[in-house]
């Protein structure tokens, strides 16, 4: 019989949630993947045509494309228990939110696949509080060129209706990241549109207050806030497709030198990344676009030491998962929680010396996906982990932790008592049976004549107990049990 005791000692789990950061720190996040126990496919990122994640290995990993292995094994990124890991991840890291991989909303390729995957994680990161924003891809206009999809004459005219879409599903959400009062809007580029007059003409159709502050890669246009950087895999072609921290280091002190020479820009961003490790040749999709070593995590930390502390107004991490690069802060079979530890103590050091959670509290987020999976059709024990998640993305790790551990020894658990004026009061967490509990009590711990002073029914809501205690200055013991165990 699993039973669970309270001995009128109360325990109290109440961290203060993070503050955010002075400047946004976001992660480059790839919503598209696609996993056969999920969606009943491998896509394309899984395999790129060369590799076959049903063959599975000695050491027991999936054939993936990429050097590198997720610690919860290869994901679809519509599967919920995964994202929820993974903005749960984000918060306790001290990320401040996510900048998603966008090629728009079109049923062409896998983009509106994309799409669907990036409206699911917007609503995750809503729930764990965390700030969202679009990198939009317009290489994606050329494809569809290309691919008869769209004419190069509407081209202008379906990247319109395309922002539009933007500006209806993201830019107006609260969680909407924005800086000077604007949607913040990257482009990994440009590729199609290079001039500042064709994104003028583009933006010429959205609202007056969403307006986008426009950030593209390396350089500015005159339309736009500013420009961010990205790992200069270009430079290791000189030599020998290695790209040495000598290379690394004048191009992100130039970037920033050009940023600031007046007249300055309005804002940039800047880039902060753990390793360059492509697998793109070995999948026989082109040559490699070199390596950047991870140095035992010191390319990480010296980026972020620089995007932390230079004048940039966002942060971008690249990125949370982008496997086929390497370039993976989430957690892997590889590196374990360590970039992410990183991450915790470089936000504590420059931006939040408040900051409160620790790398043991990270796998919290990795029990809370273990036991999702186990309680996948229990719809109580759904209830009580969505209750962990709530707990542990608003500042009680602690008390999250409480209620894990009651779920994975299947016990019930007692938290939040409260003796106030002669009321005795407390929730009950952890395993919960689908035949109800029963809140017992005795006045002498040997004794095997408990009383039932309550029956609680299996339910989605929190349990709790409520009772009047006498002051007359004797024990009084409670203890609750899972009815049918």
């Amino acid at each position: 019989m699993r039973t669970v005791w309270l001995l009128l000692v109360l325990v109290f789990a109440g961290l203060a949630a993070a503050a955010p950061a002075p400047k946004p720190v976001m992660a480059h996040y790839m919503p598209w993947f696609v996993a056969k126990p999920y969606s009943s496919s491998w896509g394309y990122h899984w395999t790129m045509n060369h590799y076959d994640p049903d063959s599975i290995g000695a050491n027991g990993r999936r054939a993936i494309a990429s050097w590198y292995y997720p610690l919860i094994g290869p994901y679809d990124s519509a599967d919920p228990a995964v994202l929820e890991y993974h903005v749960l991840l984000m918060k306790l890291a001290g990320l401040d939110g996510v900048i998603v991989d966008w090629y728009g909303r079109d049923n062409y390729l896998d983009y509106g696949i994309n799409n669907q995957r990036t409206a699911a994680l917007f609503n995750f990161t809503k729930k764990a509080g965390l700030k969202f924003c679009l990198c939009y891809e317009d290489q994606t206009i050329q494809h569809e060129v290309d691919g008869g999809y769209i004419t190069a004459a509407g081209a202008a005219a379906h990247a319109q209706q395309t922002l539009r879409y933007a500006e209806t599903n993201y830019f107006v959400a609260p969680s909407y990241l924005r800086w000077s009062n604007q949607p913040v809007l990257l482009n990994f580029g440009p590729q199609y549109f290079k001039a500042s007059a064709d994104w003028q003409s583009i933006f010429s159709v959205l609202n007056a207050t969403n307006q986008p502050a426009f950030f593209t890669e390396d350089n500015r246009l005159a339309v736009g806030a500013g420009a961010f950087d990205w790992p200069p895999m270009w430079m290791s072609q000189s030599n020998g497709g290695v790209l040495s921290a000598a290379q690394l280091e004048p191009y992100l002190a130039g970037f920033e030198e050009k940023a600031l020479t007046p007249p300055a820009w309005p804002a940039f961003t800047s880039s902060a990344f753990p390793r360059f490790h492509d697998i793109y040749q070995q999948a026989g999709v082109s040559a490699s676009y070199g390596y950047l070593d991870d140095g035992g995590g010191d390319t990480l930390r010296e980026s972020l030491s620089r995007a932390f502390t230079n004048a940039s107004a966002l942060v971008q991490v690249v990125t949370w998962n982008d496997y086929g690069e390497g370039t993976i802060v989430e957690p892997t079979l590889d590196y374990g929680f360590r970039d992410l530890g990183i991450l915790q103590d470089y936000r504590r050091q420059y931006l939040d010396a408040g900051f409160s959670y620790h790398t043991n509290e990270l796998a919290l987020a990795l029990r809370l996906f273990n036991l999702r999976r186990q309680a996948a059709t229990n719809a109580v024990i759904s209830a009580e982990l969505d209750r962990v998640f709530t707990n542990a993305a608003s500042g009680n790790p602690a008390l999250a932790g409480l209620q894990l551990s009651g779920l994975e020894t299947a016990r019930p658990v007692i938290y939040n008592a409260l003796l106030t004026g002669g009321q005795l009061s407390f929730a009950i967490g952890g395993y919960l049976s689908t035949a109800g509990l029963q809140v017992e009590t005795a006045s002498n711990l040997n004794t095997t004549a408990w009383q039932t002073v309550s029956s609680l029914p299996a339910a989605a809501s929190q349990p709790t107990f409520t009772i009047s205690v006498s002051s007359e200055g004797r024990s009084v013991y409670f203890r609750v049990r899972n009815a049918g165990l």
